[in-house]
């Protein structure tokens, strides 16, 4: 009797260590096919960020290649860019929205003004936007936007050399770069509450034609577009990752959507202002609330130097991410609420006859008017002015901000000398500038 119980408390202890061999390894080969699937996914991942990366690149040199010519609008390379960026919508799976069931949406602007009177010129050059749609199904619109068109060989506009061929990479090519980028993660985001517009403008160096005239001749009804985002300029992330967002100012939702977005992404600096010299102050004056997206002026600005290969290419997927989390971040509230902003009229903004001939920091928030670059043969450099310097007084005005130097500005007269006080490192400096 105790040799069989024995016997069967033998067998009971092999079963249980059988049970609890068979659990072991269930376990382990469970955690085993956990770990495969995390470690494969953030593989995936990886490679998605590092193909996408790819892609923005190979946008960007392609349109801002010598070949393009600077894509002025008007131009016979404006219409091989138009036609480029309507192949990667076709291939992004984007629906056309231009004209005839097309991508393409044509329309006539002045060839040019009359530099002494300022009037239009009889003749007419054809632009092009080109257009394409995303849709969910829903009551409204969203709107991504980013210029293609740039100054072609120089003219009025060029900071540089005429003749030379502006090819234009951060203004705009890295625009349009991260548009086509939004517009793919958009198209299989889980973001389905709006539909999306994606549309690249023509003859925003000219006088933001294109924009002015998707408003005029929207695809849809006006009352139906929810938000603009605009992209123009950026392409030149900085490594403390600065980024100026202009128009806040024109929903009050805004300022909270971008604290959402995750601020590791970026660090950005706000304006408040729906006016700008950018396509979103067309959506601006339509009651749509704007953003313009902008990584900051520089020394290349409508010069042929603005090159490819000066473009911060992960920068520009960073931003466009950031842009993403905003997207996500609205797509659960109701449309959003317009607001005006105080500083659209002309007259709060001094006017000036004379320029210091720099490029300013926009990104700077610190006391001053720090200068990104300098132009050549300007009244600064020959002056003794550099790249670097804070601007903290100008004649009788110190000098503060951005506003307080525009003020210093219109105090002065062509031909005439001024004070202009600079701080570079610890010392303040003193240039007699001849404007």
């Amino acid at each position: 009797m105790v040799l069989c119980r024995l016997s069967k408390l033998k067998g009971i202890k092999k079963s249980i260590y059988y049970i609890r061999t068979i659990i072991m390894r269930l376990i382990i080969k469970s955690l085993i096919i956990v770990f495969f699937v995390v470690f494969t996914g953030q593989l995936s991942l990886a490679q998605d960020r590092e193909d996408a990366i790819k892609q923005v690149k190979k946008d960007v040199e392609y349109l801002s290649s010598d070949k393009m010519k600077g894509r002025e609008a008007g131009t016979k390379h404006e219409k091989a860019a138009a036609d480029y960026i309507a192949k990667r919508f076709k291939s992004i799976g984007l629906s056309p929205l231009g004209d005839d069931g097309t991508y393409i949406q044509t329309f006539s602007f002045p060839k040019s003004k009359d530099p002494h009177t300022g009037a239009e010129s009889d003749e007419k050059l054809e632009g092009v936007n080109v257009v394409g749609y995303i849709s969910n199904g829903a009551d409204n619109n969203v709107i991504i936007g980013a210029h293609f068109d740039h100054l072609g060989l120089g003219g009025s506009s060029s900071l540089g050399e005429q003749g030379e061929v502006h090819n234009g990479a951060d203004d705009n090519a890295s625009g349009v770069a991260a548009m086509l980028y939004l517009a793919e993660t958009l198209k299989h985001s889980k973001y389905k509450r709006n539909n999306y517009i994606i549309v690249s403008f023509t003859g925003e160096e000219k006088g933001l034609y294109g924009s002015n005239y998707f408003m005029k001749n929207p695809p849809f009804y006006v009352n139906t577009m929810n938000y603009m985002i605009n992209l123009d300029m950026v392409g030149r992330l900085n490594p403390e990752k600065g980024i100026v967002i202009n128009g806040v100012g024109t929903s009050p939702i805004w300022m909270s959507a971008l604290n959402n977005a995750d601020t590791n992404l970026l660090k950005f600096k706000t304006t408040e202002s729906g006016v700008g010299p950018s396509d979103q102050t067309s959506f601006y004056f339509k009651d749509i609330p704007a953003l313009h997206f902008f990584t900051g002026s520089h020394e290349d600005y409508h010069k042929p130097s603005d090159d490819a290969d000066k473009i911060n290419f992960d920068g520009i997927v960073v931003i466009s991410d950031f842009i993403v989390n905003i997207v996500g971040d609205l797509n659960g509230k109701l449309k959003l609420a317009f607001t005006r902003t105080k500083d659209e009229e002309k007259s709060s903004t001094p006017r000036y006859k004379v320029s210091l001939g720099v490029i300013p920091d926009y990104l700077y928030d610190g006391e001053g008017m720090r200068i990104e670059g300098v132009k050549e043969d300007r009244p600064a450099i020959k002056a003794g002015i550099r790249s670097g310097d804070v601007v903290v007084g100008i004649g009788e005005v110190e000098v503060s901000n951005m506003k307080t130097y525009m003020e210093g500005l219109a105090t002065l007269e062509e031909g005439k000398k001024a004070l202009v006080k600079v701080r570079r490192g610890e010392k303040v400096l003193e240039f007699d500038v001849q404007f």
